[in-house]
């Protein structure tokens, strides 16, 4: 545990140039690098400037350590973990990777982000029917029972997608009480895990979750453009790799071997060459996430936000975000009766505080590296701003 601004922190700010200029709280947004994940991505890159082809064993293992760091992250196999370039991609292998039929049913909340929503709104042409999962009052709730709702209101769904934490106002789906709901009803399950992964402790075998993705620029704090694919071994016979090449099959490097054999594991979504710079930073953050504890990270990001609300209320704030113990995420959202939010957050910003405007409302987002100072500036800047 480290201090920093009078709190106690169990990720280091030192290790993160951006406290130097910013009480950064926008990480629902684009993190900032912390500097093991700035020196494991220059230091490959000078590899390869160096040595060329001759760093690539080294560079493999970097590989292989990532997907070990982002499985036991995810709560998952390390064999059920592809690594791939974001969470959207993630979302189009499943998407794009069933096979469907005219009339199948996908469910999935209403104002989910575009990229969890459009590749499965764009399986129109083939029959599939999108129902969405309405969210109950301002806090944008989805309990499981919503979901339930709209599943008995036609034949089983093929699939119920979802965000484990919806990006606008922060709820966490009880992806646990999902996947039971979606084993009954035999449908499978697919969860963008952006919004939590590296924030909040996961267990997605455990709770069923059959396909979930995350790439490493929001609570992982990782690059952007590296992240983790998991599907469950059970259901990767479903799935058609989209993308097969030398690097998807057993006998990988052996480029006179043409037979197409498929790897047992997810490295068959792999396709062809990783980003080895982008995963040996994704893998120093995710490396360091773990050496600190989620668990230590959640309680801390948990107490931070409920500073926030505390202090954003004595000034004025309306809390829009589900604070209940199963509801709550690491993502705050406030509304102030007389401020625009977008406005706001300019405010803010030229104050050297990074929040943003999302769904009429500031959003804040703290990490584990923030401090009690850091919501001080936050919450003055907000006070000047309603004076």
């Amino acid at each position: 545990m480290t201090a920093g601004g009078g709190t106690m922190t169990p990720l280091d700010p030192d290790l993160f140039p951006a406290t130097h200029r910013w009480a950064y709280l926008n990480h629902a947004g684009i993190c900032p690098l912390p500097l093991p994940s700035v020196e494991a991505l220059h230091r490959t890159a000078m590899e390869v400037a160096t040595d060329g082809e001759f760093s690539y064993a080294a560079h493999k293992e970097n590989n292989e350590r990532a997907r070990a760091a982002g499985a036991r992250l995810m709560g998952v196999p390390a064999d059920d973990v592809a690594l791939i370039k974001n969470t959207t991609e993630g979302l189009g292998f499943v998407a794009n990777g069933l096979a469907w039929a005219p009339g199948d049913r996908v469910v999935i909340p209403d104002g989910e982000f575009p990229s969890t929503l459009y590749p499965f709104l764009a399986l129109a042409d083939r029959g599939v029917i999108v129902d969405r999962v309405r969210p109950a009052g301002p806090s944008g709730a989805l309990p499981v029972e919503a979901f339930a709702e709209v599943i008995a209101q036609g034949p089983p769904p093929k699939l119920v997608v979802t965000s484990w934490v919806q990006f606008g106002r922060g709820w966490r789906t009880d992806l646990a009480g999902l996947g039971r709901l979606c084993r009954d009803t035999g449908a499978l399950l697919c969860a963008d895990v952006i919004q939590g992964l590296g924030a909040i402790p996961a267990r997605l075998e455990e709770w069923g979750v059959d396909f979930a993705m995350a790439d490493g620029h929001k609570w992982l704090l990782g690059p952007e453009g590296s992240g983790f694919f998991y599907v469950r071994r059970s259901r990767s016979p479903l799935l058609r790799p989209l993308e097969p090449g030398w690097n998807s099959v057993r006998h990988r490097e052996d480029w006179d071997n043409q037979d197409l054999v498929l790897d047992d594991t997810a490295r068959r979504y792999e396709g062809g060459m990783p980003n080895m710079t982008g995963n040996a930073a994704l893998r120093a953050s995710a490396e360091m996430l773990l050496d600190a504890g989620v668990a230590a990270v959640w309680r801390h990001v948990d107490a931070l936000c409920d500073q926030i609300c505390a202090e954003l209320t004595a000034v004025g704030g309306s809390v829009l975000s589900d604070r209940t113990p199963d509801a709550r995420s690491g993502i705050v959202s406030v509304a102030f009766a007389d401020l625009d939010p977008g406005h706001l957050a300019e405010r803010l910003r030229r104050d050297g505080v990074a929040c943003s405007a999302r769904n009429g409302a500031l959003r804040i987002s703290p990490h584990g590296y923030n401090t009690t100072g850091d919501i001080d500036r936050l919450v003055r800047t907000v006070r000047n701003a309603a004076a």
